[in-house]
């Protein structure tokens, strides 16, 4: 069960099933990022497919009729009319259209009578309507899901699209389930099993002994992890770099070289990657000195090329050689510019006293931790931020709580009002209801699985 495998396969049958010739994949915005995350562009030149270009911006490109299009688009209004667009003046010989959703059969009828030249060949539902980030992660790059509490309508629609979506494609009709005490949870959970009652057929896959569970949480249900610093390789990387669609940015890094400057993160093409990605700081640092030392064994095996034989070998050998020479390259840069953040933020210390506010009942000793790391030129504004909401989320109710003081503090530093109001924010999101016991305890992990 792999989402990334999922969409390689729907995007396989799309070329396949549009026969040898050459090809030009038109897409929309989200769907470039579905298959961008999957597969290379050298991958897709292989197969035939020479042109790339978005529905939305290639007006007024020539025509080239021994081109065959294959579109793969959400199955929104505005890609209809897009589409109804380009059909009434085809620039392309055949159309072979895919959706990456269900789509309206007015839509479907719309589309029929654009195509006075008879161009269209195929159309059909392929349900690849997320990110697959991973094998096990999927995104739909959803931001700002919610107004106030309750799911604002756009993302609620978007969400449940996407997850059916999923679960098409994965080809599961799982058991939804969700938490009890969250309304947002209990929302998205009846909207899925709406959609799965109205598309049965659609679901008609064969049923396993054991049936497949959907699970919804609600975030609420662990408001500390979020605000904590992370330190496994992955979580760092996204933390301090930002990952974008398996993408790292390294633009404003000085002194890199262009390739470095846009990485591509992915456990499925980058074999130390997928090795390490769940290792702490510690173990990243001894492991890219083994794989520093593996390099060299290859390097200093390549400078012995005296006979045909060596030249043979060496040309064998070649592709791996720079694949590894790309990773070392690639890591060795990342794993240094997490180690200089680390050292210029003093994001050890401020760990540890995030670790203790979690961890302690000693008031005192941690509120003077506090102020001291807010008034520190080195720590950056966001992690005294979160070190106060940590604060506030422990010790609100404190008989000695300085709340106020540690805010003013902040005000001192220049943090603006906008991010301040993240701190009342942030006990209002956590909710009592979703807390019914002290949020840092082990009970409360436990009291918390009853109630799903």
């Amino acid at each position: 069960m792999s989402a990334v495998a999922a969409i390689r396969l729907y995007i396989d049958k799309m070329i396949e099933e549009s026969g040898p010739g050459m090809k030009v994949l038109m897409m929309d915005k989200e769907t470039t990022t579905t298959v961008s995350v999957v597969y290379a562009q050298s991958e897709m030149l292989l197969k035939e497919v020479y042109l790339f270009e978005r529905i939305d911006v290639c007006a007024g490109t020539e025509a080239m009729k021994h081109m065959k299009c294959i579109a793969f688009l959400r199955p929104i209004r505005e890609n209809v009319e897009l589409l109804v667009q380009e059909l009434r003046n085809p620039r392309y010989g055949q159309y072979y259209i895919y959706f990456s959703n269900t789509v309206n059969r007015s839509d479907i009828k719309e589309l029929a009578e654009a195509d006075d030249q008879e161009c269209i060949q195929e159309v059909k539902e392929f349900f690849g309507d997320y990110v697959a980030l991973a094998p096990h992660l999927f995104s739909f790059n959803l931001t700002g899901c919610f107004q106030g509490q309750r799911w604002s309508t756009a993302a609620f629609e978007r969400s449940v699209q996407g997850l059916v979506a999923l679960l098409l494609s994965l080809r599961k009709a799982p058991v939804v389930r969700y938490q009890c005490n969250s309304e947002p949870a209990r929302r998205l959970a009846e909207g899925v099993s709406q959609w799965m009652k109205r598309e049965a057929k659609l679901f008609d896959f064969r049923k396993p002994e054991v049936p497949p569970l959907l699970l919804i949480l609600d975030r609420r249900s662990d408001v500390v992890t979020p605000l904590l610093n992370q330190w496994t390789y992955q979580a760092m990387v996204h933390e301090l770099l930002k990952i974008q669609n398996n993408r790292v940015n390294l633009s404003q890094v000085p002194g890199l070289s262009r390739d470095l400057q846009d990485m591509v993160l992915s456990e499925d093409n980058d074999e130390f990657y997928s090795n390490n990605m769940y290792k702490n700081f510690g173990e990243i640092g001894s492991n890219i000195k083994d794989l520093m030392e593996e390099f060299q064994a290859k390097t200093k095996s390549h400078e012995k090329v005296e006979s045909i034989a060596d030249m043979k070998a060496f040309v064998e050998h070649y592709p791996q050689f720079k694949k590894i020479q790309g990773t070392v390259a690639k890591h060795v840069t990342l794993v240094g510019e997490l180690s200089r953040l680390v050292g210029a933020h003093s994001l050890l210390e401020v760990s540890e006293v995030e670790q203790e506010i979690v961890a302690t009942r000693d008031h005192s000793d941690l509120l003077k931790r506090v102020r001291s790391l807010i008034g520190s030129s080195k720590v950056r504004d966001i992690d005294c931020l979160r070190l106060v909401i940590l604060y506030a989320l422990h010790f609100d109710k404190h008989s000695s709580s300085d709340l106020s003081g540690l805010v003013h503090l902040l005000k001192n530093r220049g943090i603006s009002e906008p991010l301040l109001r993240m701190i009342p924010a942030a006990l209002d999101f956590q909710e009592r209801k979703l807390q019914p016991n002290d949020k840092f305890s082990a009970d409360n992990v436990r009291a918390f699985t009853k109630k799903v």
